[in-house]
């Protein structure tokens, strides 16, 4: 809306309009429609830019149902000079924030307070809550991987944490109300554990659909750093290290085998073995005890006189008229006995010059040395 006047006919009248005041709006698509958030339950939040900064730099007040007056605002949010916000801060929210909330704004130009409409809100399920701080991760004595962390009234907060293996994708998982920990079974030590966590206002305690920004990660595993400049630097520089090395690894090898020392090395040469004969000697000689003559050849043995008898019956030895069959040698002090099969003939002539005859009953035949 907009007005104009003029000086009216009872005062000597003027037909002369001035110009049109500023505008005046109001109701659903109102640009200076004010939203209002508890943040972390400690000051109530409030803009009026959802449709771009006004044009007009507001005055804004505020108060709860329940309090007398307006309180006028002290921490103006600004955007190119001009008023866009402003944060109140309160004691108790988590119980005020169930009354209704009263804010106007008032045209910066005008002193009177009384020309801003009241708008009303309900703050009940507006609360946004900063992330939870303290976040530490423990490899327990249950060989669970444990994740902790701290938030603001922390029996009215529900939870979500999200974790993730090696940079793979996020898995996320809701964790029940007033609990501050959530626990990963059996992990890999040779894994990297990135985890998050937000929370908002549970049900119990007047629910908010709000969450609030995800925390800073906490990192578990043998690659704990999260640095991703760190690691572009890594990922390029692997390669480069590969080539260098296999070019220094070609260039050795082509060195080697130059030298021929590559062959000496995989198949180093066996010494052929030799026998000499004056070490034998200067070695038999260190050695107590040992006479290198007695380990020579000696090939001079004793000759072996060699007596034989031979058995026979006595028709043939009467028939033989006398002939012998044994042979006669230089007796020695031994003696070797070996039996005769009966089958044998030992009627075979020795050239020899006695003979011996013994009982037919006897079947051996005895060599003398």
């Amino acid at each position: 809306m907009q007005v104009r006047s003029k000086m009216g006919s009872n005062c000597g009248g003027s037909p002369n309009w001035s110009d049109w005041s500023e505008p005046v709006v109001w109701g659903s698509n109102n640009s200076t429609e004010v939203d209002c958030l508890v943040v972390h339950l400690k000051y109530v939040s409030c803009s009026w830019n959802k449709q771009g900064t006004p044009g007009v730099n507001y005055t804004f007040y505020s108060r709860f149902h329940n309090d007398k007056e307006f309180l006028y605002c002290t921490d103006y949010v600004s955007e190119n000079n001009v008023n866009v916000g402003c944060n109140v801060p309160y004691d108790k929210l988590i119980e005020k924030r169930f009354e209704t909330y009263l804010t106007k704004l008032v045209d910066g130009s005008r002193t009177d307070q009384a020309s801003g409409v009241p708008q009303k809100h309900n703050l009940k399920d507006k609360v946004l809550l900063a992330p939870p701080v303290n976040l530490t991760v423990k490899n327990e004595s249950d060989s669970n991987l444990w994740f902790y962390w701290n938030q603001t009234y922390s029996n009215c907060v529900d939870s979500e944490v999200r974790f993730r293996t090696n940079n793979n994708n996020w898995e996320t998982s809701k964790v029940s109300t007033a609990r501050q920990s959530f626990c990963i079974n059996l992990p890999s030590s040779n894994s990297r554990y990135e985890m998050q966590v937000r929370s908002k206002m549970g049900s119990n305690c007047g629910g908010s659909p709000n969450w609030s920004d995800w925390s800073e990660p906490v990192v578990w595993g043998s690659h704990n750093s999260t640095d991703n400049t760190q690691k572009n630097l890594i990922s390029v520089w692997t390669p480069v290290l590969y080539v260098v090395g296999v070019i220094t690894l070609i260039i050795l090898v082509m060195m080697l085998l130059h030298y021929e020392r590559l062959r000496i090395i995989l198949i180093p040469v066996v010494p052929k073995p030799s026998l000499n004969h004056r070490d034998m000697e200067n070695w038999f000689q260190s050695s107590k005890g040992l006479n290198f003559e007695d380990f020579k050849a000696n090939y001079n043995e004793r000759a072996c006189p060699v007596r034989e008898y031979c058995q026979v019956s006595q028709s043939d030895s009467e028939s033989s008229g006398g002939s012998t069959c044994s042979v006669t040698t230089n007796q020695t002090d031994c003696s070797v006995s070996i039996p005769v099969n009966e089958s044998e003939d030992v009627s075979t002539p020795c050239s020899t010059s006695t003979s011996s005859i013994t009982d037919s009953s006897e079947k051996e035949l005895h060599i003398s040395v």
